[in-house]
């Protein structure tokens, strides 16, 4: 009788102890970070890092107004003119192109430097005035 008994509890024990194994490895997986993090000059295995793309020149004003502009100017967020509304950009246009795109290069009341589009350069952000301008007259 202590034999089955002694055979049965070791039974559950080598269960237990393999259910409890199994569990604690799908906590493990549950709680594993999601990612790691690279520094630059550490060998971080075929992790590489991002390459620039030669740009082909200034992007026109329509691609900068889609990537950056278009967040504020298509739904007047933050008081901007929306682009097509004439009325609201009447007045603006009369301060002529040149303080026009001075405010878009360096930020003018809500609006932060370049529309936050750090990766915009200057000719950029003309490009892109000019588009809204045109299609706001």
């Amino acid at each position: 009788m202590k034999r089955v008994l002694a055979a049965v509890l070791l039974g559950f024990g080598l269960t237990t102890g393999a259910v409890m194994a199994n569990v604690e490895d799908e906590i493990r997986a549950r709680i594993a970070p999601v990612g790691e993090v690279c520094v630059q000059g550490e060998d971080c295995g075929q992790a590489a890092a991002p390459t620039e793309t030669a740009s082909s020149g200034p992007r026109s004003g329509s691609e900068v107004y889609d990537a950056a502009c278009m967040a504020c100017h298509s739904t007047g967020a933050a008081g901007a003119p929306k682009k097509g509304d004439a009325a609201a950009w009447s007045p603006r246009i009369d301060k002529g192109l040149e303080t026009l795109v001075s405010h878009a290069i360096n930020g003018f009341n809500a609006m932060p430097a370049k529309g936050g589009c750090s990766n915009c350069s200057d000719e950029e952000i003309k490009n892109a005035v000019q588009h809204m301008v045109e299609a706001s007259q």
